[in-house]
């Protein structure tokens, strides 16, 4: 069975530069179309997304502000 994962990400830390969501092989990831408190406009997974993640890592490793999480889930784990 494949992973699956869950991404959390801190808005109020993210700048909305989106490269996490152009490396997200999945397309877990989108722009959220609320600004954050500095006015940026966020990453953000929706819950209907969340459940395609892989826990690869992608949008971690490029995210310069360190504003994202990822974890793997175990198998029958509620996301």
């Amino acid at each position: 069975m494949a992973k699956r994962g869950k991404v959390l990400i801190n808005r109020d830390l993210c700048k909305g530069c989106l490269l996490c969501i152009r490396s997200c092989p999945a397309r877990v990831l989108e722009q959220d179309t609320e600004p954050n408190k500095t006015g940026s406009y966020p990453s953000k997974a929706t819950e209907e997304n969340i459940k395609k993640c892989i826990a690869c890592g992608n949008c971690f490793e490029v995210c310069p502000d360190i504003c994202i999480e990822v974890y793997e889930q175990e198998e029958g784990e509620a996301v």
